[in-house]
């Protein structure tokens, strides 16, 4: 299975629940306010939701082998919690998305989330959580759009796999938008593959057919 099928479903969830952890940061006493800002960073909580989760597939491995519902659930869990949905559904989009009502780029983006977490999810068994996670740097994107939050994977034995984090302000919290394994991005992939479906079919007709698996969305493509 190439890489970056493997590695997507990580790389999604490893960032998914970052405004739990800004809230604590928030939380703390006044009297550590960079800590604080420093805890809140986009890098840092990257770090310390990839760390979570990686933990957690290990704590709960056995019950998530025996339970894929279970394995579903918690993974759909941390996608909502953080995933930016509409703002990447409408990258993917692209030209088609141009016009189109935030009803159904929604249905877009909730179709192709639910389809990929479906295909990929249960590929996180495959993971050896004695993965550790190396943020390499944070910066601005272009023309005030967000972050950059480059990080690795570093894998024993094997060469570290670098993983790319597109962030954005939304509702006060820092989202995801676009997760880049080994360069190839997320919104790039899927945007290619559905343009020649869209230039065919309504966007209510492609999220239709991506809900019920007549479509599948094709990480290693």
């Amino acid at each position: 299975m190439p890489l970056i099928r493997r590695v997507l479903p990580l790389a999604l969830a490893a960032a998914l629940a970052l405004p739990a952890a800004a809230v604590f940061a928030q939380a703390r006493p006044a009297a550590a306010p960079a800590a604080a800002a420093q805890a809140g960073s986009p890098s840092q909580l990257v770090l310390a939701n990839s760390e979570r989760v990686l933990k957690t597939i290990e704590t709960r491995r056995a019950e998530f082998s025996r339970d894929r519902a279970a394995l579903q659930r918690f993974i759909t869990g941390e996608f909502d919690t953080m995933f930016d949905r509409d703002y990447a559904a409408r990258q993917v989009l692209g030209r088609h998305g141009r016009g189109a009502s935030d009803a159904d780029v929604k249905a877009f983006g909730d179709a192709l989330a639910e389809n990929l977490m479906r295909r990929y999810g249960s590929s996180l068994l495959d993971f050896n959580t004695q993965l550790r996670v190396r943020i390499k740097s944070e910066a601005p994107l272009p023309r005030g759009l967000g972050v950059r939050v480059s990080s690795e994977l570093l894998r024993s034995g094997g060469e570290p796999v670098p993983v790319d984090y597109l962030m954005r302000q939304s509702g006060g919290t820092w989202k995801v938008f676009d997760v880049m394994v080994e360069g190839v991005s997320f919104v790039r992939t899927f945007r290619e593959q559905f343009d020649s479906e869209l230039q065919r079919k309504s966007i209510q007709q492609v999220a239709r057919e991506l809900r019920a698996g007549q479509i599948q969305a094709d990480a290693g493509r």
